[in-house]
């Protein structure tokens, strides 16, 4: 992943809106990058591409980002809550910055906000019992059809197509 060349991308609005929020938090970017990329990472092994899809492996991808968000920042923050508040605001930035169609738009923020709330679990946990986890979480997650029907699963991963 290229930091650069997805800032390049970036209308004005946007990169302000995301400079503002990085620089009211410089000690996070780092760590929230590092995140990312290792996010990225492990769901290219363990998917493929087919997270860059709306399925089950997408689910994935959203709940491990924002949960390795999580861990990472800790290291900063020293607190889960600090972390959790950050992660939470980090993602649905990116929900923001980077808008998809409504019902995609609230899966993943929802999925996102399930590894948030998976974070308070597994904090202490190894990435390899956190994937696992996740992985778990994966092949229980529920398909939804509407942006209401997601409100109905406040504990699972949601997804929209199946075979992606």
């Amino acid at each position: 992943m290229n930091i650069w060349g997805i800032v390049r991308q970036l209308n004005f609005w946007q990169f302000t809106t995301l400079a503002k929020m990085l620089l009211a938090n410089p000690l996070l970017a780092n760590p929230t990058l590092k995140a990312t990329k290792r996010a990225l990472y492990i769901c290219d092994i363990h998917y493929k591409k087919t997270h860059h899809k709306n399925g089950r492996a997408n689910a994935f991808r959203h709940a491990i980002w924002s949960l390795l968000v999580c861990k990472e920042t800790l290291k900063i923050t020293k607190t889960e809550e600090k972390s959790m508040i950050w992660a939470q605001k980090i993602t649905d930035l990116h929900e923001k910055l980077a808008p998809n169609a409504p019902l995609e738009t609230a899966m993943d923020l929802h999925n996102n906000a399930m590894g948030i709330q998976f974070f308070s679990t597994l904090v202490n946990s190894t990435e390899e019992e956190i994937i696992l986890f996740l992985k778990n979480k994966t092949n229980g997650a529920i398909k939804v059809t509407s942006s209401i029907e997601i409100a109905n699963y406040p504990n699972d991963l949601v997804y929209i197509l199946e075979n992606e």
